[in-house]
């Protein structure tokens, strides 16, 4: 049975083993945080109590994140190169569509496809990691090269972050310094990356004064600063995390999340402090900083240089994302509204992270048998 199993994994879950063992462990970990954080709301809000409505729902979700990452993963990654700049061009429209006449919900703006929420930010996100990652590889070569190389890079850097920061500032902020890791890492200079800052500063000053969050963006700001203004959201918070101690209240037994808003999305990580303790807290840090180190162990183990940047994009995109969540949740940033990759509530952000964790899986399979001989079509 043991040989049936082994022989079944290796063929269908290929790659690096523990970025599977990091993803199956949040699948857990999230399951059993969004149903005890819905459990309440949905006997509350929903005709016959049905406690396990959002977890049905979630689980649905995460089936297709998880279907998203197997099929990313059997794909070859350097098909990628391919359609990142369609899928830059794509997500230009659905932007400014999502901009003017799309529902708010939080910090950002959404589409409905049929009948299913959708934001245009997450495929942007995914789009411009991999078409940078695209242009980097392959200009290795003549990286200084301004009218070839710096510009257009600087353009799509600027025009998606811009693009992105009139609806959702948080995520553009996130973006460009997710761009600014890479464009380091891809060997751009110091002097170019300065040039970047000045793009970024310039896009963002667009996007703000044409955008509507400017508004929610300073308040949140002052808030965190005074701590006499502190919003309703971060004041439970730190309740949550004030209660949850070292070893946490106990599954289901929380307290606050009755009261506190988002505790299934936005406030995850104080939720969980409070039902698992800081304990708990310990181990979600653990995973996301393993998936890093998994994720920089596949970048030096790539044989190309695409396969690696696109790595080192997507693991930095999910992490940094992750970190920013979890330090708004105990309060050593101004709300954000961004969500815990990988145990959050929400379709979009389960189904790009799991496509970003299966790329990341094919770049770690690496070239030969897993995908044939197909030739080279990034050239790094």
């Amino acid at each position: 049975m043991s040989n049936v199993l082994n022989t079944w994994i290796k063929k269908n879950l290929g790659g690096d083993p523990i970025i599977w063992f990091v993803a199956i462990s949040f699948a857990i970990i999230s399951t059993l945080v969004v149903y005890s954080a819905t459990g309440a709301i949905a006997q509350k809000k929903l005709a016959g109590g049905d406690t396990e409505y959002f977890l049905r729902k979630h689980v649905m979700f995460m089936l297709i994140g998880f279907g998203s990452m197997w099929l990313a993963h059997k794909i070859d990654y350097r098909y990628y190169s391919k359609i990142s700049k369609l899928a830059l061009w794509v997500s230009l429209p659905l932007l400014a569509i999502a901009f003017v006449t799309g529902t708010v919900n939080g910090a950002g703006r959404w589409l409905s496809v049929f009948g299913m929420s959708f934001q245009p930010s997450d495929l942007a996100k995914f789009a411009l990691i991999s078409n940078l990652a695209s242009m980097l590889a392959k200009k290795q070569k003549d990286i200084e090269n301004v009218k070839d190389t710096i510009i257009p890079i600087l353009i799509w850097c600027g025009v998606i972050c811009g693009a992105i920061a009139l609806s959702n500032i948080s995520t553009a902020l996130m973006m460009f310094a997710t761009c600014m890791l890479l464009m380091y890492i891809g060997r751009v200079p110091l002097k170019y990356l300065g040039m970047l800052c000045v793009v970024g500063i310039l896009f963002g000053g667009i996007a703000l004064a044409a955008g509507q969050r400017m508004g929610t963006a300073v308040n949140r700001i002052k808030r965190f600063m005074n701590d006499s203004e502190m919003p309703f959201q971060a004041q439970q918070a730190r309740i949550a995390v004030s209660l949850g101690g070292v070893v946490g209240r106990g599954p289901g037994n929380s307290i606050t999340r009755n009261t506190m808003p988002h505790p299934y999305s936005d406030m995850v990580f104080p939720f969980i402090i409070e039902e698992y303790g800081m304990v708990g807290g310990i181990v979600v840090i653990g995973l996301f900083l393993l998936l890093l180190y998994r994720g920089m162990i596949t970048v030096q183990n790539s044989e190309r240089a695409f396969g690696g940047l696109l790595s080192a994009g997507l693991t930095f995109m999910i992490v940094i994302q992750a970190m920013i969540n979890m330090g708004v949740g105990v309060g050593l940033g101004p709300i954000t509204g961004q969500p815990l990759p990988l145990v959050s509530m929400g379709g979009t952000s389960l189904l790009f992270t799991g496509i970003s964790l299966g790329i990341i899986l094919s770049v770690s399979k690496g070239e030969g048998q897993e995908f044939g001989n197909q030739g080279e079509i990034v050239k790094g």
